[in-house]
């Protein structure tokens, strides 16, 4: 079906549109995703300041905002309730509750924690998979202990952790997708409001979802392409998940539930029981973005990670079909378009990494600049918090005293390795645990 939109005065919208395009390029304004859902009267205010008009799309607005719309349009409702329906699942909207926790706490207050206890979730990874394959009992009480920890950190601060869950190494361990998707899972579950009770769950299932793979031939989960035959065999891995982990009878059956239905989909696609839509839990449908998300920045077999904004655009792409729409919104809004440890290229030609963000204005985090406009190496990295220079951009603009086109703003993401000289772990250890290792480390490998 195709789209169909219309221009409307933003002096007529109302909540419920959904705004797919504006009359400017969506990176001068301070939405984070290119379509979204009116939800609140804020939103409504900001596209008021910055457009003129935008274009609403017809068949996704929904409730009052579609019989408004119709209106305005001078068409049919009863055209419009049928162009609706088309929708290929009906599912609730999951309850979302932002602001549920307080204000993340600077990264660098938590990073030695942070730091700490991710090598001690891999640790304990590193002995559930070396059990597994002995077929020895697992220790689920360990697991349980650090995704507490886990959940507590990321609770106070999310970017310390983001980092961990961003930055490769070369001797990542063949599990570190899993104890990825579990940090992509907590701050996911932290941003709608889970309770820590769900957030551990969510957080344990994630970091076990993948155990029943070491009973899956090393060929078959290496394979790129897989034929049918292959794809089946590769399938059980969710069930082999599930029969180890019921082993345990102290282990929450709920975490047993979220591993068996993680690679459901929305649209009935998945497997191994082709659930769609409610039918599939929630903790599931937020596993399986995360584990999605995961793989799509970190591709099996690539000597780097991509560019978040790909990631986030093959994600977005199956809104609605193999996610949950509402969820997949939510999902990128939690981590924003680029998350801390994202190579990005200002307007003012400048590269650097994303070190933390703002989490009231995402288009706007600090950013640590490496290269200069011609991208040559500073002698020393420079911390650029793109929130304030904006505010003392437009206090400047006010004034007259400078163009709207001079203020410094972000460009767009750059592919890991673009730039070899770019180290993003030394970055990393300079902002979070800066001192004058730290800063010699970081300017030797800019100098070499």
């Amino acid at each position: 079906m195709a789209i169909e939109q219309a221009k409307i005065s933003v002096g007529a919208l109302q909540r419920g549109m959904f705004v797919s395009r504006l009359d400017r390029p969506w990176v001068r304004t301070p939405f984070a995703l290119q379509g979204f859902y009116i939800r609140d009267l804020e939103e409504i205010r900001q596209l008021q300041k910055h457009c003129r008009y935008v274009y609403v799309d017809v068949h996704k607005t929904v409730g009052s905002a579609g019989i408004a719309l119709c209106r305005l349009l001078d068409v049919s409702c009863d055209r419009q309730n049928r162009a609706a329906s088309h929708v290929v699942t009906p599912c609730r909207p999951v309850t979302v509750a932002h602001g549920t926790y307080p204000p993340p706490q600077p990264a660098r207050r938590e990073a030695g924690n942070a730091r700490k206890l991710h090598g001690q979730i891999l640790q304990a990874m590193g002995e559930v998979m070396a059990l597994v394959a002995s077929n020895r009992p697992l220790p689920l009480r360990q697991v349980n202990r650090v995704v507490e920890d886990l959940v507590e950190s990321v609770l106070r601060s999310l970017d310390a952790f983001t980092w961990l869950a961003r930055v490769r190494h070369r001797d990542e361990y063949t599990y570190s997708h899993s104890v990825r998707a579990s940090i992509w899972a907590v701050v996911f579950g932290r941003h709608i409001g889970l309770s820590r009770q769900a957030l551990l769950r969510l957080g344990v299932a994630t970091l076990l979802k993948d155990v029943g793979k070491l009973s899956i031939a090393r060929e078959i989960l290496q394979m790129r392409h897989r034929d049918p035959r292959s794809e089946l065999a590769y399938r059980n891995f969710v069930q082999h998940s599930v029969q180890l982990l019921a082993t345990d009878a102290q282990l929450d059956p709920e975490v047993i539930r979220v591993v068996q239905c993680h690679c459901e989909r929305h649209d009935g696609s998945g497997y191994p029981a082709g659930l769609r839509g409610d039918k599939i839990p929630v903790l599931s449908r937020l596993c399986g973005i995360v584990t999605f998300y995961d793989e799509a920045t970190n591709p099996r077999g690539a000597s780097q990670p991509i560019a978040p904004s790909r990631a986030v655009a093959q994600l977005y792409d199956l809104r609605g079909v193999t996610y949950q729409e509402q969820l997949v919104v939510e999902f990128i809004q939690a981590i924003g378009l680029y998350p801390t440890g994202t190579q990005v290229e200002l307007s003012s030609g400048e590269v650097g990494v994303v070190v933390e963000q703002n989490y009231g204005r995402r288009l706007r985090p600090k950013v640590m600049i490496v290269l200069d406009g011609q991208k040559r190496q500073l002698s020393k990295p420079r911390l650029f918090d793109l929130a304030a220079a904006e505010d003392r951009a437009e206090k400047l603009i006010e004034r007259g005293k400078m163009g709207a086109q001079k203020k410094n703003r972000i460009l767009r993401d750059i592919e890991p390795g673009a730039y070899p000289e770019v180290d993003v772990a030394a970055v990393r250890d300079y902002y979070l645990f800066k001192g004058r290792g730290q800063l010699s480390r970081l300017i030797s490998h800019l100098a070499n």
